[in-house]
């Protein structure tokens, strides 16, 4: 099992934000701007992980260096059955540097977008009290 599903599926915070680079750039699937930086980034998990229910992966998708991953998973958001997918690219050291996230229905990215809202004044918090 590839380490980043591993840490995501067994909730490791630690292992997760071991597996990002410095300046890993994240493209969230419900905001315009995409957010720089491990502090964010891990921020931004730890909350993702808080609001979501019943996560799996069902699918992983490779390319042949390994540096490419599409990561297909379901949730539950507030009620909302949701399905997406995380787009991974991992630099010359094996960090993931590029993190994008896609998901689907609208309603369900409605419901992960409001979910996720409430959870930003922990994340800039926590992501004020990194060094």
């Amino acid at each position: 099992m590839h380490p980043f599903r591993k840490a995501v599926e067994d909730r490791d915070e630690a292992a997760l934000v071991s597996l990002l680079a410095d300046d890993v750039l994240f493209t969230s699937p419900v905001a315009f701007k995409p957010y720089r930086g491990k502090a964010f980034t891990a921020a931004i998990l730890r909350g993702v992980l808080r609001v979501f229910e019943d996560f799996s992966y069902t699918r992983e998708i490779a390319d042949a260096d390994g540096r490419d991953h599409a990561f297909v998973f379901t949730a539950t958001v507030n009620g909302k059955r949701i399905q997406g997918c995380d787009f991974l690219h991992f630099d010359e050291d094996g960090k993931i540097d590029d993190f994008t996230v896609m998901v689907r229905p609208l309603s369900a990215a409605q419901a992960l977008a409001e979910a996720m809202g409430a959870q930003f004044d922990r994340i800039a918090e926590e992501v004020a009290g990194q060094p």
